[in-house]
């Protein structure tokens, strides 16, 4: 199998996020096998850094887990073959076991390694970890699932 990279263009084309809530930069490896590898290169220029916090800018929590799930929609997208073009979209449902090992900061490069645990009906399960070079900044297991878009 060749493995396949996507940059923020096609991205662009599998998700419904756009600025200033897409959060993956890249896709440096999908193998339609059991794992993704994507990117977010953290800038100081991101328009949470200036209240979180100031004088020592750091990446909420929260903003890495929503980095960690578009990951995973990027990959059930991909694997499926269905986008919000086909009428139908991933949603976030759900987290367990999160954790923070280390703060992320401005020049960091997120790295985000997505495994594929199991699809039942429209609920698809992954484990994920999020790195900083060897280090790593944060781990959780993450569900999402396929509906019709609200409204």
């Amino acid at each position: 199998m060749a493995t396949k990279t996507f940059e923020i263009r096609e991205i662009l084309k599998l998700v419904p996020h756009r600025w200033p809530m897409v959060m993956i930069d890249r896709v440096t490896q999908y193998d339609d096998g059991d794992t993704l590898t994507a990117l977010k290169n953290v800038t100081y220029n991101e328009s949470f850094f200036p209240g979180h916090f100031p004088g020592v800018p750091t990446m909420p929590g929260v903003l890495i887990l929503e980095a960690m799930a578009q990951s995973c929609g990027i990959f059930a997208v991909l694997r499926s073959g269905i986008t919000a073009e086909s009428g139908m979209i991933f949603y976030f449902a759900g987290i367990d076991n999160a954790r923070f090992k280390r703060p992320v900061i401005p020049g960091d490069q997120l790295i985000f390694h997505v495994k594929f645990e199991k699809q039942k009906r429209d609920l698809w399960k992954f484990s994920c970890r999020a790195t900083v070079g060897d280090e790593l900044a944060c781990e959780a297991e993450m569900m999402c699932v396929v509906r019709p878009p609200l409204g």
